[in-house]
């Protein structure tokens, strides 16, 4: 994440994509460039009142693994696709453990 100013507001994010594409198109003198010219400044952001299937839709989209979360314009976070998967898995075991215990007592 790159944040600008006293307020902190998200100015770009540098992605692996990005170091790479730069590498395609600049070749190794890419690296030496400031993360400003790399880096991707139109950032997909989230708020913590988004639920996590909204995240996931908009992940999913827009091919991000890492989703900022901001708030009023600050960035107060990151969510990764990782938490994500974390957070849906856990949802699904206690599915699946509601259910068995369902069938055990019908």
């Amino acid at each position: 994440m790159v944040v600008a100013g006293a307020d902190e507001q998200v100015a770009g994010i540098l992605s692996e994509r990005d170091i790479v594409r730069a590498l395609a198109q600049r070749g190794p003198g890419a690296l030496q460039e400031a993360v400003g010219q790399v880096m991707t400044r139109r950032v997909v952001t989230c708020t913590e009142s988004d639920t996590v299937a909204a995240l996931m839709e908009r992940m999913t989209q827009g091919k991000f693994r890492h989703l900022p979360v901001v708030e009023r314009g600050k960035l107060v976070g990151l969510v990764s696709i990782g938490d994500v998967v974390k957070h849906r898995l856990g949802e699904m075991e206690h599915e699946s453990n509601a259910l068995r215990e369902y069938i055990l007592t019908a």
